[in-house]
């Protein structure tokens, strides 16, 4: 069976400040803790999002390749496991109230 290998990347001045990247491709992406910090989306990246011990996060690839797409749901159920709540509902929009709507 195939599967990815996902390393971590942590600031040690910011404890929410993670970064996920493959092993084996060039897929990385950037976790924020919604409720420290701001989050304003890059529209040419992915965002999902998921709560995980009554905390919001959220994960926004970085320079995303078409190829990489399909393991972004892989490294964040990774990173889900990695912080023990592996149970954690990846969602596709900003569950926030207000946070979705179209400009």
């Amino acid at each position: 069976m195939d599967y990815n290998v996902y390393l971590l990347a942590t600031d040690p001045k910011n404890p929410c400040r993670d970064v996920i990247h493959s092993r084996d491709t060039g897929l990385k992406i950037k976790v924020f803790c919604l409720e420290n910090e701001r989050f304003s989306p890059n529209e040419n990246e992915i965002q999902l999002y998921g709560y995980a011990n009554r905390k919001l996060y959220a994960f926004e690839t970085i320079d995303i390749k078409a190829e990489d797409a399909l393991d972004v749901v892989g490294a964040i159920q990774w990173y889900a496991d990695y912080i023990d709540y592996p149970e954690m509902e990846i969602l596709p929009e900003d569950p926030r109230p207000g946070q979705n709507i179209a400009m």
